[in-house]
């Protein structure tokens, strides 16, 4: 049988949170947590389990300054235990008595602070590390004017009457469980390092964190606070992932070697199960399509400890199998085939259910969504602009049109990309796929026209790169990649309905316009023209965007592209 070391008394906090990871478990009471680690590094017990951080109080400071002792020993697991505190005092008849003082544990103020404050602003307020033996004396003495903030349980267990129930709402504590051997890895972990104390150096922590961000690696919880005895920095950070991990391994070895350049400036102090003081909603997403972008969103929504069912044309599972068992129902289709899809299995989504469209046309297929499924269902767009080369959705563009009927399972969809760096922007649909006919569609329509014209007069790319310059290389160089990629997915784009098709057709007006213009030698109306259009082109967005391009100069010349093309 296991034994455990954590804060008492019998009933405590600690005490629930250790039945709950090992109900047979042998339990050590100790008032203090400097205590219950000197107990396991002293091989007192096999397991610890201390308080690290709680929704109210926050992080659990002491903790910090302690774990850095575990030169053996890992933090291994995790307990995140609802914290239900009530307020008692001692049997009385005179219900009216009012009192003057309350007892309870440093922690417990502290998560108690505003409700203290509304109701009894004047009391005196006791704070105790053996609340076993403030509770005795106060039974001793019978101190009728003291009341005791602690758990029902243990209030109760000492007779005390109950005044008031859960006297702070949504109050959950997180516990650190520590153990002799590093966990193994589950899909769905996490990382704690903490930093030997480091020499001042400006940037360290800016360059440190850049390490983790390049590699699309989610940082969880970072502090950072001076050691108690040299005043040096310590910095310690939670990361997604397991020490096991290729990319987090290699990222640490990164930081020490490169970045702090100490050998020995990282101590590992354990990989565990991930644990999320936010409250999920969604358990399920169901996919259908099976193309590369949902394997992409699916193994990050895995790597969020989400569980994905994955349905298409080449699964034995069925749509129809699969919608009934799922939260949220995700369709990644075709363009062309999005809203055919949504009339096939939209009515089978119930009350409840979400639906949720990785599409890139808004207007005729959010309509097509709120016509067949049911009032209760969910729906949201979401037009993700990065196809499933991208690394991570950092900096990246997501169009995210909600309609009356998203509800909470949409918005922790959303915060899920927001999580990962993508650039949300809220749209309406015929706002949407208006932008995305200058976004997407009238460009890629440039792209293969101008193809076609060189294919016409028989120009090379070789050409092309000699009568050049970097700047004029740009829509080349896109015209190019359109060209280079799944030719399917940009018919798409340019077949796709909606009011993009105006500023398509607005283009081709204008660009006879132009032409005759320009063939008339109108120098002054063109320039007339170009003036008109300047307005709508801010110098912000220029200096944004040059800054880009002036980026993509300096590795074209570096590189030689342009002989190269």
């Amino acid at each position: 049988m296991i034994s455990i070391a954590t804060l008492g008394p019998d009933g405590s906090d600690g005490c629930q949170a250790a039945h709950k990871y090992a109900p047979d478990a042998t339990l050590r009471f100790y008032n203090r947590i400097p205590d219950i680690i000197n107990a396991f590094i002293n091989e007192e017990t096999d397991l610890a389990l201390i308080p690290i951080y709680n929704t109210r109080e926050g992080e659990i400071k002491e903790y910090f300054r302690l774990m850095e002792q575990l030169e053996e020993g890992y933090w291994v697991d995790n307990i995140v235990l609802p914290i239900h505190l009530s307020l008692g005092i001692l049997h009385q008849e005179d219900s009216t008595r009012q009192i003057k003082t309350i007892v309870g544990r440093g922690s417990v103020f502290r998560q108690c602070e505003d409700y203290i404050a509304e109701n009894y602003p004047a009391a005196t307020l006791m704070t105790v590390q053996d609340i076993n033996t403030a509770l005795t004396d106060i039974q001793s003495r019978n101190l009728l004017d003291h009341a005791v903030i602690e758990s029902e349980e243990l209030l109760r267990k000492h007779g005390l009457k109950i005044l008031a129930r859960e006297v702070v709402p949504h109050n959950r504590t997180r516990f650190a469980v520590l153990g002799s051997n590093l966990a193994s890895q589950t899909g769905y972990d996490a990382t704690a390092i903490i930093t030997r104390p480091l020499k001042d150096r400006v940037g360290v922590l800016v360059d440190i964190l850049g390490e983790f961000t390049r590699r699309g690696i989610n940082i969880l919880d970072l502090r950072s606070e001076n050691d108690i005895k040299t005043q040096k920095l310590q910095i310690y950070i939670e990361a997604e992932g397991h020490i096991g991990d290729e990319r987090l391994s290699r990222t640490l070895e990164s930081i020490e070697k490169n970045i702090i350049q100490e050998e020995g400036s990282l101590k590992l102090l354990g990989s565990f199960p991930r644990v999320d003081m936010r409250v999920k909603k969604i358990k399920i997403f169901g996919f259908i399509g099976t193309g590369e972008m949902s394997s992409w969103f699916a193994d990050r929504l895995e790597n969020e400890g989400y569980r994905t069912l994955m349905t298409g044309r080449s699964t034995t599972l069925r749509p129809e199998e699969m919608i009934p068992d799922v939260d949220v129902v995700i369709i990644c289709v075709p363009i062309s085939v999005t809203a055919d899809t949504i009339r096939r299995y939209g009515g089978l989504l119930h009350d409840g259910q979400a639906l949720i469209l990785l599409a890139g046309e808004s207007e005729n297929t959010l309509k097509t969504a709120l016509e067949v499924t049911s009032q209760g269902v969910e729906i949201m767009l979401v037009h993700n602009l990065w196809g499933p080369q991208a690394a991570t959705m950092k900096d990246k563009n997501a169009s995210v049109v909600r309609t009356p009927r998203s509800g909470s399972f949409c918005s922790e969809f959303e915060a899920f990309l927001y999580k990962h760096g993508a650039d949300i922007f809220e749209d309406t649909p015929d706002k949407h796929d208006l932008l995305m006919g200058v976004g997407q569609k009238l460009p890629t329509i440039i792209s293969v026209a101008m193809a076609a014209a060189l294919r016409q007069y028989g120009i090379s790319c070789k050409d092309i790169g000699s009568h050049s310059t970097l700047t004029s290389l740009y829509g080349i160089l896109a015209m190019a990649r359109v060209h280079s990629q799944n030719p399917r997915t940009y018919a798409e784009i340019m077949a796709t309905s909606g009011d993009g098709r105006k500023i398509v057709r607005s283009f081709a007006e204008n660009m006879h316009h132009i032409i005759d213009l320009a063939e008339g030698g109108k120098i002054t109306e063109l320039c007339d023209l170009m003036d008109q259009n300047r307005a709508y082109l801010t110098p912000s967005f220029l200096d944004a965007r040059m800054k880009q391009a002036r980026a993509v100069d300096e590795v074209l010349t570096r590189v030689g592209m342009k002989g190269e093309v």
